[in-house]
């Protein structure tokens, strides 16, 4: 039997988020982390993380780990109303205002609606970076592997997937070796 209360909460706290999600889902990974994590105590940072990793891996949008948030907590009933609970608010606002912004594209004010949120989409996507990689946080090799990925992205031209392999082999050496507690 599905626990109609747990349905609601999957649809007030992501329709809530929806509406804030300026640059996409990685923005606001912290308030989704927050709320599931801090506010609902669905689940640990620990398996927050894993679905993380799971979506970060699957082709497709990043906006998947709704989906499997909503699938822990209900099942397939649980994804189908954390997923459009997430899409439909944005949705719908993405039209209102691309109605709007049809009628006042040449307005001042509307270009400097788009200049200032160029800044709070970068603002909210590097902190949503900051709270994971705190999240992920429990040893000093993870802390380490984080800062060599993060410096490995920033400073060379080398992809991404580069470091998260590297990271990877880390962790599994660590854990072969018994030392899996620094992680």
């Amino acid at each position: 039997m599905i626990d109609l209360a747990i349905l609601w909460d999957l649809a007030r706290a992501f329709a809530r988020i929806s509406l804030i999600a300026i640059g996409g889902v990685n923005a606001v990974l912290p308030a989704m982390r927050h709320e599931v994590v801090d506010v609902l105590h669905w689940m640990s940072d620990g398996t927050f993380m894993q679905l993380f990793a799971v979506t970060q891996i699957t082709p497709g949008p990043n906006v998947v780990i709704v989906s499997l948030i909503g699938w822990q907590m209900a099942g397939l009933t649980g994804l189908l109303v954390a997923t459009i609970a997430m899409l439909l608010p944005a949705c719908l606002l993405a039209f209102i205002v691309g109605r709007l912004a049809s009628r006042v594209s040449g307005s001042a004010g509307f270009r400097l609606a788009q200049q200032a949120l160029v800044p709070v989409a970068i603002g909210l996507i590097v902190a949503g970076g900051l709270d994971l990689a705190q999240a992920a946080h429990h040893g000093w090799l993870t802390a380490l592997m984080t800062a060599g990925s993060a410096a490995a992205i920033i400073f060379t031209k080398a992809n991404p997937v580069w470091a998260l392999l590297a990271s990877a082999g880390v962790a599994l050496a660590a854990n072969y070796l018994g030392l899996a507690a620094l992680l």
